[in-house]
């Protein structure tokens, strides 16, 4: 199926949001024109400020309420591809129905405005998760993505509210992710684009959104930021999970390669740079000198800690497709580091 180059006009919805926005700042560069959803007029003048330089080549449309019918059939209109990055708003929800419907919504929702009202529309990429992948056990566990996350689709069945809310939060990814490709698989026949989900473990790296304080990070960056900054005492089991990552700029590029190649079409596709244990980001901030931090005391937390990697995804196929170069960790702790000392934390 064909797809798209610069000069294309690329509608990402959520624009102003930690990798949103990052999406948007890598297509300008790359010759892009944007057309970016946000929730409220006020929420995208920190986009139009970032990229006024770009001029025309960013357009802002303000979407409320991306879960009510038709939320983007305008938002659609005239775009050569989209970048499906928003998600639903959660503050304190019990329910899982009021966690699931909305996730299955706003993803469904786009696919329908862009089969009513975007014919020229080459392809869609989905932001998903591993958390539609990975299944939570004791043993060393490589995920791919062949695999689903139906335990935590189970837990939520049989617990109800009192399901855990990590267990309510990764149903809502896996079945929001599941109702596209049931939506596309129905569809395909009637439409010329097809669909590409990319799934990024946690998140790191600097941040050009608007973001206050540390308080008002995002879900990743605060536990980062609570690992790594924050001076308290952290057990040695915790500092010793292991998790995948990556870098924020790198994930953005991914989106970026999921838009311009062919093979990325009809594709799930984990984007990894690869394992850690939290110890590993205390050991690098601490060893970065001088600190770009002087006036905070950086947690020590147990430097004998052994890096053991039970949990790991094979991006073997992101390798073959995509081919993203990764920043090091010891890259993005600098990075992170000097943006929160540039923000004064």
């Amino acid at each position: 199926m064909p797809t798209v180059g610069p000069g294309s006009k690329i509608l990402v919805t959520g624009a102003n949001g930690y990798i949103p926005i990052w999406v948007v700042r890598r297509l300008l560069e790359k010759g892009y024109s944007v057309r970016g959803t946000v929730r409220s007029a006020d929420k995208g003048q920190h986009l139009q400020d970032t990229f006024k330089s770009y001029g025309d080549k960013l357009e802002i449309v303000v979407v409320p309420d991306i879960t009510k019918d038709g939320a983007f059939d305008e938002a659609v209109k005239g775009v050569d591809a989209i970048e499906h990055m928003a998600s639903p708003f959660h503050e304190n929800v019990d329910d899982p129905k009021e966690f699931i419907e909305p996730a299955v919504n706003g993803t469904v929702g786009i696919l329908k405005s862009a089969l009513k009202n975007a014919p020229d529309v080459k392809r869609i990429v989905i932001t998903s998760s591993v958390a539609a992948i990975l299944t939570d056990t004791t043993a060393p566990s490589t995920f791919s993505e062949r695999d689903w996350n139906e335990a935590s689709i189970k837990e939520m069945e049989e617990k109800g509210r009192e399901a855990a809310p990590m267990a309510k939060y990764r149903a809502s990814k896996t079945l929001a992710e599941k109702a596209a490709w049931d939506f596309y698989n129905k569809h395909k026949s009637e439409v010329k684009w097809d669909i590409s989900v990319l799934n990024p473990p946690f998140v790191f790296g600097p941040m050009i959104q608007q973001v206050s304080s540390p308080t008002s990070l995002n879900t990743s960056m605060q536990y980062w930021w609570n690992f790594v900054i924050e001076d308290g005492q952290k057990s040695r089991q915790a500092l010793s999970a292991s998790n995948s990552w990556v870098d924020v700029r790198d994930l953005a590029d991914a989106h970026i390669l999921a838009l311009e190649k062919e093979a990325a079409g009809g594709e799930r596709i984990i984007i990894s740079q690869g394992p850690f244990v939290w110890q590993e980001w205390i050991d690098i901030a601490r060893s970065i000198q001088p600190s770009p931090l002087p006036n905070r005391k950086l947690p020590e937390g147990f430097p004998d800690i052994k890096k053991s990697y039970d949990r790991n995804y094979d991006a073997s196929k992101e390798k073959r497709i995509l081919g993203v170069q990764y920043t090091t960790k010891e890259q993005a702790t600098k990075d992170m580091l000097e943006d929160f000392a540039k923000r004064g934390w």
